[in-house]
């Protein structure tokens, strides 16, 4: 079954002021309040910036924070 994230993925992570931002690779960028995410909202910046984005651009994960974010969280 295919669904309307199978050929949407993230390219780019990025932190503007309190909030998150992504890319994606349709073109689009989408940012929404860091405190959506309180794990993330309340984590050092050094954590906050080692992340991973998944090998098919599906989700984030912050390994230090034991975090994960998919796309479904931005669209």
């Amino acid at each position: 079954m295919n669904t309307a994230f199978d050929n949407i993925s993230i390219i780019e992570v990025s932190f503007p002021k309190d909030k998150i931002e992504v890319t994606l690779s349709d073109g689009r960028s989408v940012a929404v309040p860091l405190s959506w995410f309180p794990k993330l909202s309340q984590a050092p910046d050094k954590e906050l910036h080692l992340f991973e984005i998944s090998p098919k651009g599906y989700g984030i994960h912050w390994p230090k924070l034991d975090e994960d974010i998919s796309i479904k969280s931005f669209i």
